[in-house]
């Protein structure tokens, strides 16, 4: 096997440093006991994550994100599922132009999106709604879980499922015993995937939520508009460490190579 030489690794080493700056450099900063965005050099101090809970808007907004979260990637879960097993198993006019419709918002800007759900929403009457908030984020992370079962599925070795058809099991039986665990991995992936999208989301939820859905991603833009202190940096740390857990737990359950690329 043909090893990475010298300058590919220096190069590779410089690229990861870049990207992982930005998140160690917050993640100090929020540690700081100062009042400006200062990184601490005598003393670490957790008083602006103690800060957060004193701010009731905060912590209502976070529960606005777990829950829209929670919500909106087990219901593109649930379509993604039987949506992937049409596009993977059957031929039928237009497959290509509905896995292209279920793909495209990948290359929508998301602040398109948010102002066409704005203007639909307003003439539904809808304007304010944690359902129509739902919709709209299952709309736009259900490509991730789809992609992820639709990958499952292609690497999937049907001899099983067949064999448990010719021995008499139902189409629902086959799949609840033979096809979900064998694709499980890319279903778990792709909700988890789908869930730090949604929790993450900001630019098209900037248009859609009300001020009784605000969630966290807009509620730190909000803030951020008025003042600027550690507290922000200490709310990013503490969104930085949910989704690392999230992704060591994936990791350790499944292998994150299996999911995102396949291998065995």
């Amino acid at each position: 096997m043909q090893k990475n030489g010298l300058i590919a690794l220096l190069f590779h080493t410089l690229v990861i440093m870049f990207m992982l700056a930005p998140m160690v450099i917050i993640c100090l900063v929020a540690f700081t006991p100062e009042n400006t965005l200062t990184i601490p050099t005598t003393s670490f101090s957790l008083r602006w994550f103690h800060a957060i809970f004193e701010h009731p808007d905060f912590v209502d907004s976070f529960k606005n994100s777990l829950w829209l979260a929670l919500l909106s990637a087990t219901i593109a879960t649930a379509l993604a599922v039987p949506a992937g097993l049409a596009l993977d198993r059957y031929e039928f006019p237009g497959r290509g132009a509905l896995n292209g419709l279920f793909m495209s918002p990948l290359i929508i800007p998301h602040l398109v999106l948010g102002v066409a759900f704005l203007r639909l929403f307003a003439l539904i009457g809808a304007t304010g709604s944690f359902t129509w908030l739902v919709a709209s984020h299952v709309v736009v992370i259900l490509p991730y879980v789809l992609r992820l079962v639709l990958a499952a599925l292609a690497g999937m070795d049907r001899s099983a499922e067949q064999a448990a058809l010719t021995l008499g099991a139902s189409s629902w039986t086959s799949f609840r015993r033979v096809t979900a665990p064998m694709i499980l991995p890319g279903i778990t992936g792709g909700w988890l995937l789908a869930f730090i999208n949604s929790f993450d989301e900001l630019t098209m939820s900037i248009f859609i939520t009300s001020p009784q859905t605000v969630t966290l991603p807009v509620r730190m833009y909000m803030y951020a508009t008025e003042s600027i202190d550690p507290m922000m940096a200490a709310v990013s740390a503490l969104m930085v460490a949910l989704t690392a857990a999230a992704m060591l737990v994936l990791d350790r359950a499944f292998g994150l190579d299996k999911i995102l690329i396949g291998q065995k």
